[in-house]
């Protein structure tokens, strides 16, 4: 049995996100079928980080075993021709067997893009989130760096969330704008659900000026989420890279900036 890494892009748009769920379209429930036809046997897969529904993925990691004796070439270019194309296999290397694409990960870097205008995209609404006000770039950066190095994220925790722990080691948020769009760059050793759509949201609370920022702090260590701003859209968010200890793959930066 050989275990493989896969890196893997996919438009989370259509998918009630990656988890395999009864009776919903889910990216694992397509992938595990394309591969396992390629393979001749069942296959299961682990993934870095399980996205929700509406979320993409630039360079998604997933491991699986193989007892098929099958090329890289094919892993790649015979399962891609089995699957839909908002699903795409962009590289697949050998792992040693220990290796663990959810829990060898030291770290994951999210991207969310958010449009500013006065109305809804047509071409971008699925790939983008939007939001109408003009936001202080400034005064979200100052909340954002509140939120660096290890911290109970509570505020920002999903009622659903199955955590074992809400602390996480918040690495680096970088916040950017060109022209209209603004995008979003949250890098930690783990997130909990929904954390980064509901730091976004907060975040947007700043910008426009409806929560200063001593209330934004005090929100965020009060650690209750009903006091917190309200969860925001999941079109523009991205899962950007996932950090192992050695170099497995070398992702090219596949950004919505690039058709901007």
């Amino acid at each position: 049995m050989t275990r493989y890494a896969l890196l893997l892009e996919y438009d989370g748009s259509d998918y009630y996100g990656w988890q395999t769920q009864k009776d919903v379209v889910t990216v694992q429930q397509q992938l595990e079928k394309a591969l396992s036809s390629f393979a001749n046997h069942p296959v299961t897969t682990v993934t870095a980080g399980r996205t929700d529904t509406g979320v993409h993925a630039l360079n998604q990691v997933v491991h699986f075993d193989s007892s098929a004796t099958r090329s890289l070439a094919g892993w790649i270019n015979a399962v891609n021709s089995k699957l839909p194309i908002t699903i795409r296999v962009k590289d697949v290397v050998k792992v040693p067997a220990n290796f663990d694409a959810r829990f060898s990960a030291l770290s994951r870097t999210y991207h969310y893009y958010l449009l500013i205008q006065p109305q809804q995209s047509a071409l971008f609404n699925r790939h983008a989130g939007w939001y109408y006000r003009e936001l202080d770039l400034e005064m979200m950066q100052k909340a954002a760096n509140l939120l660096i190095g290890k911290h109970d994220f509570s505020a920002f925790r999903a009622s659903a969330c199955q955590a074992n722990t809400p602390t996480r080691e918040m690495r680096s948020i970088n916040i950017e704008q060109r022209e209209n769009m603004f995008r979003f760059s949250l890098t930690a050793n783990a997130f909990l659900h929904h954390m980064v759509r509901n730091i976004i949201g907060a975040l947007l609370y700043v910008g426009n000026q409806r929560i200063s920022l001593a209330e934004f702090h005090a929100v965020f260590k009060q650690s209750d989420r009903r006091l917190a701003p309200p969860t925001f859209m999941p079109n523009g968010l991205y899962l950007a890279a996932v950090e192992y200890p050695q170099t497995i793959f070398t992702p090219a930066d596949l950004s919505i900036w690039r058709f901007n």
